[in-house]
């Protein structure tokens, strides 16, 4: 596969590229090419960064990995991340561990911006990335199933007037999976859910009247990508109805999904749970974002 040229773009790619060797990993995705820290936006004089995972047997397909648990987005060494991510890079799918400006420091509407520029970015750079930019997905757990699916429902064309190359490249993603997603956020807007309030998670300490904007299950249309939701019917954190009304609003409109209930599973898959939940998540992306 050609590597990634990274042309046009500031100094800040220019950095060394880390080959990582998967002992006991197939043959065909025994290596894979980690860029860490590429640089998609500022913020606060702060950098957004991602990681870019590129296997050796690349398909052309790319998934994007929303890095957030309620709504922290936390850097982890790129040899944990080609473990965590091993069963896609197995696939032949590239993929972008995407960090977003982290809460405490930010909160559910300042964060959504972020992932979707960071998806306009990689649709602009797709040929440096050695990827389709009509073969993106997105996928993501909790504050990440939610981000995820933000991008399902509320992407754009781009702005054609921008002076920023990325704002004016659309940020459509091609497939969606989501675990144990909230999807509704005017329940939980400035601590009006006790159990999911400010005090522990920051992020949603934001107006209520902003809340619309930023819930999943209202922005659902006809148009959205091809979605998947895995749920835990025991899941502590975030209710299953959050999935079940999720699903009932894409079923409504027609677009292509699946949920999927693990029984007994509580929130954060594990083990056998986990192991299925990443199968189906695997083949969702080989179905919707084909084969080269």
């Amino acid at each position: 596969m050609k590597k990634p040229r990274f042309l046009g773009v500031s100094s800040s790619w220019l950095m060394a590229v880390v080959l990582v060797h998967l002992g006991g990993a197939a043959a065909a995705a025994s290596e894979v090419e980690v860029t860490p820290d590429v640089v998609y936006g500022h913020k606060y004089g702060m950098a957004l960064t991602f990681d870019v995972l590129t296997p050796a047997d690349a398909n052309g397909a790319a998934v994007l990995r929303m890095e957030s648990g309620g709504w922290r987005s936390r850097w982890r060494p790129t040899d944990q991340s080609v473990d965590r991510y091993r069963a896609l890079l197995d696939h032949g799918f590239t993929v972008f561990a995407v960090r977003h400006g982290s809460s405490p420091k930010f909160v559910i509407p300042e964060i959504v911006p972020d992932v979707r520029r960071a998806v306009r970015y990689v649709r602009l750079h797709a040929r440096d990335f050695g990827i389709d930019p009509t073969r993106v997905g997105v996928w993501g757990g909790s504050a990440g199933g939610h981000l995820s699916l933000m991008l399902g429902t509320t992407s754009d064309s781009g702005d054609p007037s921008a002076e920023d190359a990325v704002l004016r490249q659309g940020d459509r993603v091609a497939a969606v999976v989501a675990y144990y997603p909230p999807v509704d956020l005017r329940e939980i807007a400035r601590g009006s859910d006790p159990d999911i309030g400010s005090a522990r998670f920051p992020a949603v300490n934001f107006e209520p009247a902003d809340a619309s904007a930023v819930s999943p299950l209202l922005h659902v249309s006809s148009d959205d990508p091809p979605t998947l939701l895995i749920h835990g019917d025991e899941d502590g954190l975030v209710d299953i109805r959050h999935s079940h009304q999720m699903y009932e609003a894409l079923q409504t409109y027609g677009v292509e999904s699946k949920l999927i209930i693990i029984e007994g599973a509580d929130h954060g898959f594990r083990g056998a749970d986990a192991e299925r939940a990443t199968a189906a998540m695997v083949a969702w992306f080989e179905t919707h974002l084909g084969a080269e």
